[in-house]
Order: structure tokens, then sequence, then C-alpha cells
């Protein structure tokens, strides 16, 4: 009898746990649970997930109530555990195609510190890609960037002819706004010297002449980039976006934005998540400028299916600042060569009519709108379209986005916010082009108000940050790190009047960045009934001094009570 006691004490033990009413899946504890409820941090003991939403939060004595014979309880350690990270605004699927491209980014991303490396790297990915070349016929790479470059000047087509002449070569600007090509490209895409300059970009020339050096703006890029692409079959598109989504979910990110989307992006999406293939949610902002039809097609979803819905429309109404193509109201400091000391930068459409047409678009088929606008000029043309487009079709609880308003002045965020825009900036400029932004492109007293976060919280207004791959890379603990501290490459603190507390930072890609998608009572917090979408990290970045952000590692990243990622 003595011995079958314990086992009847087991066999007890167990029949209890049989009797919980609502089993949990998975029952989180015994780290730092952030919730990010509130304006003022709030922590949890515990969290319970079933079926892929939290059912408890709470102290952890209660969530043992959830704990039934099949539930998985998961010891933080000390680690700490938080929402999924939301990206407010990035091109998931380019940030894949940058991933299987030659890697041309400078330190600290990259070792392409001067031009004869990247020679080099592109000669080494071309050895290791032959089937790729052969197939496609095109050798690719992505992340140069003059700003960063030991020769303070891009790479020309003399230069590429290195990698070869007789194989097209093309490399993108980390901005994703210039390129450059071979002789081999310039010659596919039909560029010569007396090829006119497109309608919104620049084929740059060779000094004292009208022959291409190689060197392409805006649209002058975009059109042969997007045929070049447009030769990538089913199969290169799904690697490439199964790419992208692996790039975002090693920083945490459960949410991805695919901006500026064209319909073959779409597709390739939608085949995957009907594929049950996406491990994260996708929202996809077809261009409307080129992608109306599509869009008149398959119209906009508030839902999504199997992790993707078309959520909105993106539009361009201007460049980029590091590549000297944003328009601004005041001269750069230093114009490009060529360039008059008046140069502005110039718009994406030299009728404003147009920018204010397609704004109207939007607003007539209830779509949201995010308008890329990097320069003050941009911001205004927006502001301008917005105030336009209310007046036809009224205020409603649209939400359009400011993507990056880099330069956006203080009268502008009062504009701003009267008209209910709300700023999504890209404050890890800061650090990638701070000095750049100081030095050549604002002079200090502007570029020490980019991306002017702290004024806008003064403001009463919310935003969200983000990290525009591939821009940069899809790097969360770089958002906070840019935002908290403002140090640049050199060292030196970009405006330090706009720095922002982790915190706030950590909202502007949780809590603030499901509101921008409309997805606050779905998403951006820990929360009964909202998604189980998690990430774990190393560290708590509110308990760690700010210039130690930077080193803290994403441990694991989860969606909708699923593991997608582990280091």
């Amino acid at each position: 009898m003595k011995k079958l006691f314990p086992l009847m004490l087991l066999l007890a033990f167990i029949s209890c746990k049989k009797e919980v009413l609502n089993p949990a899946d998975t029952i989180y504890f015994g780290g730092d649970i952030l919730t990010m409820e509130g304006e003022k941090p709030i922590y949890a003991e515990a969290v319970a997930v079933k079926k892929g939403k939290i059912i408890f939060v709470g102290k952890k004595a209660e969530a043992e109530k959830f704990d039934g014979n099949e539930t998985k309880m998961i010891d933080l350690q000390g680690k700490t555990l938080l929402p999924g990270f939301i990206d407010a605004h990035g091109h998931v699927w380019n940030a894949g195609f940058q991933a299987v491209s030659a890697n041309l980014l400078p330190a600290p991303d990259g070792t392409a510190n001067d031009i004869p490396t990247i020679i080099s790297l592109l000669n080494e990915w071309k050895t290791k890609n032959p089937k790729a070349v052969g197939k496609y016929g095109w050798i690719i790479g992505f992340g140069y960037d003059d700003a960063q470059l030991k020769e303070k000047l891009p790479p020309t087509a003399d230069d590429l002819d290195k990698v070869s002449s007789t194989v097209p070569v093309l490399i993108i600007h980390q901005s994703g706004h210039l390129a450059v090509m071979n002789h081999k490209a310039l010659e596919l895409a039909g560029y010569s010297a007396a090829t006119k300059d497109p309608a919104g970009g620049v084929i740059r020339r060779k000094e004292n002449s009208q022959e291409p050096n190689g060197v392409l703006e805006e649209m002058a890029m975009f059109i042969p980039l997007f045929k070049m692409m447009g030769t990538l079959d089913t199969l290169a598109n799904e690697k490439i976006a199964e790419a992208g989504i692996a790039a975002y979910t090693k920083f945490g990110f459960t949410t991805a934005q695919e901006g500026r989307a064209s319909s073959d992006a779409c597709n390739t999406w939608s085949k995957l998540a009907n594929e049950g293939k996406l491990s994260i949610d996708i929202a996809a902002y077809p261009d409307i400028q080129t992608q109306m039809e599509y869009l008149k097609a398959h119209g906009v979803q508030k839902n999504y299916t199997n992790h993707f819905r078309i959520a909105g429309v993106k539009l361009s109404l201007d460049g980029s600042p590091q590549g000297k193509t944003a328009w601004l109201t005041q001269p750069y400091k230093v114009p490009p060569p060529g360039k008059p000391n008046t140069y502005l930068g110039y718009p994406a459409f030299p009728k404003e009519s147009d920018a204010i047409a397609l704004v109207d678009s939007a607003y007539a088929n209830n779509y949201q709108i995010l308008a890329h606008c990097n320069g003050d000029a941009a911001v205004d043309e927006y502001l301008t379209a917005i105030e336009h487009a209310e007046k036809l079709y009224g205020r409603k609880d649209r939400r359009p986005v400011a993507i990056h308003a880099q330069t956006a002045r203080f009268d502008q965020l009062d504009k701003m916010k009267t008209l209910g825009i709300m700023p999504s900036f890209f404050g890890m400029h800061t650090y990638y082009w701070g000095d750049w932004h100081r030095d050549e492109i604002l002079g200090k007293e502007r570029a020490y108000r980019i991306s002017p976060a702290a004024t806008a919280l003064k403001k009463g207004m919310i935003f969200t940050q983000h990290h525009d791959a591939p821009v940069a890379l899809p790097n969360s603990i770089m958002i906070l790190y840019s935002v908290v501290n403002r140090i640049s490459r050199s060292g030196d603190v970009i405006g330090p009047e706009e720095r922002i507390s982790t915190y706030d930072a950590l909202r502007s890609i949780t809590t603030w960045a499901a509101y921008q998608y409309f997805e606050e009572n779905s998403k951006g917090s820990i929360k009964t009934e909202k998604l189980a979408d998690f990430v774990i990290l190393d560290k708590n970045p509110l308990k760690v001094a700010s210039e130690k952000i930077i080193d803290i590692q994403v441990l694991e990243t989860i969606k909708e009570g699923k593991s997608i990622y582990k280091k």
C-alpha cells in the first residue's frame, strides 16, 4: 500500500490538470514581460497563449490556472518578452533581393568602403553565382554608398567594366534611388549621348560631354531596373520573397510591409500565402501611379488571408537626401557635380497637379495612402494634396502617412496634426548618414532637425520609426539605438534635442505602428484577445544604458504562438 501511495498522488495530480477548463498551449514566465500597454512601462509576470491568441496576462499564480496536460511552460530565464515588432515602412521583397545580391554595403553592415573593394565583391559574387548569371544574364550588387566610400564619389561605367564588359552589371545605391551600370547595361537600356533624361529622373553625364557616365537617378534607374526584374521567373521571385522574410524575422518583425509594391510582387506574396508559406503578416501598398488597374481588380482588404493583404497605396513624391535627389525648399549645402549652388533636388512629378490627382484618387477609393516625402518641398506638396482631397471627400479615419518626413519643418508638423497625417520617421539616418547630412546635404542647423520625433511628441503627435529595408538592414535594434541616441558614425550627436526615450522608441515599432496599420485591436501590445506575436530579447532595452542598446540580441521571434526564428 505504501508503494502505491506516490503513484496515487501522481495520478491525482494529472487528473486535476485534466480538469482545466481553458488550457493554454503555452505559458511564458520568468522574465521581463513588457506589455507596451499604457503611457509608462507595465510588466506582467506571465502570459498564456492559446490558438495563436493571448488568453491571459498577469500574475504567474493566476496563469497557472491555464496549465493543462498539453500546456508548454516556457521559462524566459530573465530574458525580455515584448510584442512582435511591426515594420512601419519597408520593402520586404527588395530586402530579399538585397540578400541574394552582392553585398556592397559599407561598414558596419558590409565591407564595401572603396571602389576597388566594390569591384572585388562583384567579381566574387559573379564567381560564386554562375547559374544565376547564366540564367538571368545580369551581375547585380546592392548597397554602395558614395557618402561612405573612400573616394567620396560613386563608381562609374568604366569601373564596372572591370567586372565584365560583355555581361550587364547593375549596382543599386543603398538609398534605392540611384544605380550605376556598366557600358553593356547602358547599351541594353538604350542610354546614349542622344538619350534625353526621362521625366522624374537624371542620366548623369561625363564631364564636358553628353555621354552617360553610368550613374542613374530615380526614374532613369527605375525604368531599366523594373524591366530587368520582369525577367525573373516565379521560382526566383518566391526565393527572393522568402529571403526577405528570413531577413525580417531575424530582427523580431512579425509584420512586414511591401511598400510601393508591383503587381508581380503582390502576386508572389498572394501565391505564397495561398500555399501556406508565409510565416509573418505581409501588408502590401501598391504604387498608385503604376498599379491602379491591379488595385481596381483586387481592391484593399482590412483582414489578412493566410498572412497577406493589400493594405493601401504608396506614392513617391521625391528622392533620396543622401543621394541628393530629395526635393528641398532651401539649397543643398554641397550640390551634386555639375549642379549650381541653387540646386534644390527635384520632385517626382514635374506637374503638381498630377500628384494631387493621385491623392484624390486614393481618397475617392478610400485607400489608405503612404507618401514618400524626404524633402520639405515634397512634404509641402503632400500637405497641399491632402488638403485638396479632404475638401472633396472628407476627413474620415483615413490615417494618411508621411513616409520619412526627414526634413519636415516644425510648421509642417503642425499642419500634419491638423490634417491627421501620421509621420513615419527614418531616424536611423542620424547614425548612417548624420555626418553626410551635416557636411554635404543640409548643413548643421537643418541636419540637427532631421526626423524631428521629440518635437512631434511635444506637439501631441504620435509617429512610427522605420528601417526602409533594403535601404538599411531590417534591424529593429538599430532603430532603437539610433532614435534614442542620434549618434552618427563619427560620434556626433545629430540634434540632441530630438532624442526620444527608449520606451517611446519601442512604441514607435509596436503600439503606434499597429495604429498606423489600423491593427491596434489585434497587435502592438501584450493584451488578452490580441495575437500572440512576440519577440524575445537577451536584455531589456529599458534597463541598459542607452549606448548599450546596440548590443541587444534578438533571441526568438514568435508569430501567433509559433516560433519562427531562433538565434
